[in-house]
């Protein structure tokens, strides 16, 4: 799932200061589940905004909504005759749902109620970590299902760099060297032979290098 972080309260009262109609805008997918612009999320940040603006002693009004996702058509139709209504939306989206916000309504300013992070899991409550950098040319299957992308903090192909000490990183002490996790993950899948197999040098074009990128599925098109 793409992993966000609420933005400090702070910064979204500078973007919207001036504003006297706000929607606060959540997406019930992603950045729900790690608890950070879900229908909840909207809720406590519209109450800490009202009460902002009345000590302030400005009368604005902030309404709530809650999207199935934004980054689909369909559900950003919910809203089209309401945006008129509004002199600024604060999503709560990740950057994929502002961004697409923003290019359907290009009337009305959209502004990030959250800082996107990463593609990650959630460890447990509280607790998310990154696991995928979507770099467009997966190679898991031949690291035991584990990414030296995203894992490894200098992105090594055939590891280990040599910096590591009883497993974990040198960049901190706190993380898994991913090359050893890599190599226990094979033993236990009795195909560390495979270790011995040179990963070919990384096409980084499918990665960010060209530009913003695409995936056209012709057999799903109509």
């Amino acid at each position: 799932m793409i992993v966000a972080d609420k933005k400090p309260i702070e910064e979204i009262i500078e973007e919207i200061k001036d504003d006297e109609k706000i929607l606060i805008l959540g997406c019930n997918e992603c950045v729900t589940v790690c608890e950070a612009g879900g229908k909840k999320e909207v809720g406590i940040l519209a109450s800490a905004l009202r009460m902002y603006f009345l000590n302030q002693g400005k009368e604005v009004k902030i309404d709530e909504k809650t999207l199935e996702r934004q980054c689909d058509h369909e559900y950003l139709e919910e809203i089209r005759d309401v945006m008129d209504q509004y002199d600024a939306v604060v999503s709560l989206a990740c950057g994929v749902g502002v961004q697409f916000m923003a290019e359907k309504y290009q009337s009305t300013p959209v502004y990030p109620g959250v800082n996107t992070c990463f593609l990650g899991v959630t460890e447990e409550r509280g607790l998310w970590t990154e696991r995928c950098q979507a770099c467009g040319q997966c190679i898991l299957a031949r690291t035991g299902g584990i990414c030296p992308v995203s894992r490894c903090a200098k992105r090594v192909f055939n590891g280990p760099c040599g910096g590591s000490t009883k497993g974990k990183c040198e960049i901190h002490n706190e993380i898994d060297c991913a090359w050893q996790l890599i190599v226990d993950r094979l033993k236990a899948l009795d195909r560390f032979d495979d270790y011995e197999n040179l990963i070919p040098l990384k096409d980084w074009s499918f990665e960010r290098a060209g530009g913003p990128r695409k995936v056209v599925r012709e057999d799903v098109q109509q």
